[in-house]
C-alpha cells in the first residue's frame, strides 16, 4: 500500500508560481487520508478564487495517479481564512478590505475601482464598493445613479445594491451640491462612512480613495485594518512622481502595496490594430522603477465610458481581477524581508539574512535613481547628468518599503528615489574590506 510519505514526495514536484516553493512545503497539503488504493487530501490555497486552482487539482490528481497502488484520488480545493480583523461592527463579516489610490487626479482610479468590483462580482464573489472622495464622489456618476435611495436601519447606512454590488458613496448623500468643509469635519465624515455602513456579509470591500496624501487616507489607515492598496497611474511623469509619494505615505502607515495599475496606457488603431503608447513606446513594467509588480496594462476605449449599471466582463478586465487574487495571496503569504541599511560617508550597505553585504559607492547609488526627476519617462532616457550629482553627494535616511525596495533621501534635496531590491543587488558594489 501507498504511504503518506510517498504521495507528498511525488506532490513537492508541484510549484507554486507565485510564491516560487513546492506546495507541500508551503504546508498547502492538508488532511491526506490513505484507504487501500484510494488518497484523499485536500489542498489549502492563499486566498479564495485563486485562479490557479483547476492547475493545482489536476497536477495533484494526475501524480497522484500515478504512484504504484493508488486507484482513485479525490482532492479538495480550500482557501486559507485571511480575514482582516476589523473591530467595527460594520465591517466584522469582510474577509478582506483593499484600497484603491493614486496621488494624482485624473488617472482614471475610481473607473479602475468600479472595473475591479463589477469584474469581482462577475466571478461570484460578494462585493462591496466605497466611494470616500468627499470633495469629487464619482461613482454616482459610475454607476449612472441620479438620485439617491440610501435607507437607514439601526443608524446604520444601507448600501445600494447595483448588479451584485454594494455601493456606497458621499456622493450618495450629498447630491449636486458642493462639499464645503476642512480637516476635522473630513476627518468625521470619513469615519462615518467607515463605521456606519451595514455592509453584511462580503468576500472583498473596494475603497476608492480620493487623490493625494493627505486627511482622508491617513484617517482610513488609522480608522480600519486594510489588507493592501493597489495604486493607479498612467505613463505620464506627472503621474509617476506622485506614485512615488502615494507608495511612501502607505508604507509609513504599514498598508502593504498589491500591485501597480498602469491605466490609459495605449490604443488600438482601428485601421491598423497596432498598439499605439500614448507616453512613448511600451517598455518594461513599473517594477524596474518601484519594485511593485505591474498587475495590468489597460487601454483606452471607448467601452470604459460606459456606465457600471450594464457592465460586462472582457479578457483585460477578467486577467487584472486574477492578478489581484494571487497578489492577494502572494501578500498573505510571503514574509517581509527587508535589509539591514547601514547609511556611511561613502556608501550604503544593505544586508539580508543569510546574504553578504551589498556596499555602493553613494554616487554610483545616486546616479543610479530612475525616478520620474531623473529619466524621461516618455523616451526613457536618464535625464540626471551624473557630473552634476555633488561630490559629497550622501544618503540622509533610507526606508526599506515592504519586501520590494528602499527608499532613499540625499543631501542634494532629492527624496524621490525609491531603489527596488532587485536593482540595488545588479549595481556594482564595492569590495568589502
Amino acid at each position: 500500500m501507498v504511504q503518506k510519505e510517498d504521495v507528498l514526495k511525488i506532490l513537492s514536484q508541484i510549484e507554486d508560481p507565485d510564491l516560487h516553493k513546492d506546495i507541500v512545503s508551503l504546508g498547502f497539503i492538508k488532511e491526506l487520508v490513505i484507504d487501500g488504493s484510494s488518497v484523499s487530501f485536500s489542498i489549502e490555497l492563499t486566498t479564495a478564487g485563486c485562479p490557479l486552482k483547476n492547475m493545482f487539482k489536476s497536477e495533484a490528481e494526475k501524480l497522484v495517479l500515478s504512484l504504484s497502488g493508488v486507484d482513485k484520488v479525490h482532492v479538495v480545493m480550500t482557501a486559507r481564512q485571511n480575514r482582516v480583523s476589523n473591530s467595527s461592527d460594520s465591517l466584522k463579516n469582510v474577509k478582506h478590505v483593499i484600497a484603491v489610490a493614486s496621488a494624482k487626479g485624473g488617472v482614471g482610479k475610481s473607473t479602475v475601482s468600479a472595473t475591479l468590483a463589477a469584474e469581482f462580482a462577475a466571478k461570484g464573489f460578494k462585493v462591496g464598493l466605497l466611494d470616500t472622495d468627499l470633495f469629487g464622489p464619482s461613482l454616482p456618476t459610475l454607476f449612472n445613479i441620479h438620485e439617491s435611495r440610501i435607507q437607514q436601519k439601526n443608524d446604520m447606512l444601507i448600501p445600494m445594491e447595483i448588479n451584485g454590488i454594494k455601493v456606497m458613496s458621499f456622493g450618495f448623500l450629498l447630491g449636486d451640491s458642493p462639499a464645503i468643509m476642512r480637516g476635522p469635519m473630513v476627518s468625521g465624515y470619513i469615519q462615518q462612512l467607515l463605521t456606519t455602513v451595514d455592509w453584511g456579509e462580503l468576500d472583498y470591500l473596494f475603497i476608492d480613495m480620493p487623490p493625494g496624501t493627505g486627511d482622508v487616507q491617513l484617517t482610513i489607515s488609522q480608522t480600519i485594518k486594510l489588507d493592501g492598496a493597489v495604486m493607479v497611474t498612467t505613463r505620464s511623469s506627472l503621474s509617476l512622481v506622485d506614485v512615488a509619494k502615494g507608495i511612501l505615505m502607505f508604507e509609513k502607515v504599514q498598508i502593504p502595496i498589491l500591485g501597480v495599475v498602469e491605466n490609459m496606457a495605449y490604443f488600438i488603431c482601428d485601421n491598423c490594430d497596432k498598439e499605439h503608447f500614448i507616453f512613448g513606446e511600451k517598455r518594461s513594467d513599473l517594477s524596474d522603477r518601484f519594485g511593485i509588480e505591474t498587475i495590468a496594462h489597460i487601454p483606452i476605449d471607448s467601452d470604459r465610458a460606459k456606465p457600471f449599471d450594464k457592465y460586462k466582463s472582457n479578457k483585460v478586465n477578467s486577467d487584472l481581477v486574477n492578478a489581484l487574487i494571487r497578489q492577494v495571496g502572494k501578500a498573505s503569504a510571503i514574509a517581509v524581508s527587508a535589509p539591514e541599511v547601514k547609511l556611511m560617508p561613502d556608501r550604503v550597505s544593505f544586508t539580508w539574512d543569510g546574504e553578504d553585504s551589498f556596499d555602493i559607492d553613494n554616487h554610483t547609488l545616486r546616479d543610479s535613481c530612475k525616478c520620474a526627476l531623473c529619466v524621461d519617462e516618455y523616451s526613457g532616457e536618464k535625464t540626471l547628468k551624473s557630473d552634476d550629482i555633488p561630490k559629497d553627494i550622501h544618503a540622509l535616511d533610507a526606508t526599506p518599503l515592504g519586501n520590494y525596495a528602499v527608499s532613499i533621501q540625499w543631501s542634494d534635496g532629492h527624496t524621490s528615489s525609491i531603489y527596488p531590491y532587485k536593482t540595488i543587488k545588479s549595481i556594482d558594489r564595492l569590495a568589502v574590506v
